[in-house]
C-alpha cells in the first residue's frame, strides 16, 4: 500500500468509522514474494543474482488482504497501483539517501 493511500484510509477511518473490529487497509492486489523482489530488483536496477534459501522454513508465499470492509464501512479503495506505488516510494528513498550523503556547509557569520 503506497503511503499517500495509507494516509488516506487513515483519515477516512477516523472520520467515518467507530467500531471495534479491525478493518484491512490495502489493495485487492494479490502479490507474491517473488514477484515483489522481482519488480524490486528491476526498478531500482539491481544486477546481482537473488538467491532462495530453501532450506529455511517456508514463509507466507503471497499476500492478498480483503479490503472489502474498507470499501463498506468509509469508501476507501487504494489509488496507486502496486508498480507505480514502488516506483514513487523508490525514487523517494534514493533522493532522501543522496542528501544525508551531503555534507552540510557551515554558513560563516
Amino acid at each position: 500500500l503506497y503511503a499517500a493511500d495509507a494516509a488516506d484510509g487513515v483519515v477516512r477511518a477516523a472520520e467515518h468509522y467507530n467500531d471495534s473490529q479491525p478493518v484491512n487497509l490495502g489493495s485487492s492486489h494479490e502479490i507474491s514474494i517473488r514477484e515483489l523482489t522481482e519488480t524490486i530488483a528491476r526498478l531500482t536496477g539491481f544486477q546481482g543474482q537473488i538467491v532462495w534459501d530453501t532450506t529455511k522454513p517456508n514463509g507466507q508465499p503471497r499476500r492478498k488482504l480483503d479490503v472489502s470492509r474498507a470499501k463498506a464501512l468509509f469508501d476507501f479503495e487504494a489509488q496507486t497501483g502496486f508498480e507505480e506505488g514502488l516506483r514513487q516510494t523508490i525514487a523517494w528513498y534514493q533522493k532522501e539517501r543522496a542528501k544525508a550523503k551531503q555534507p552540510e556547509l557551515a554558513l560563516a557569520a
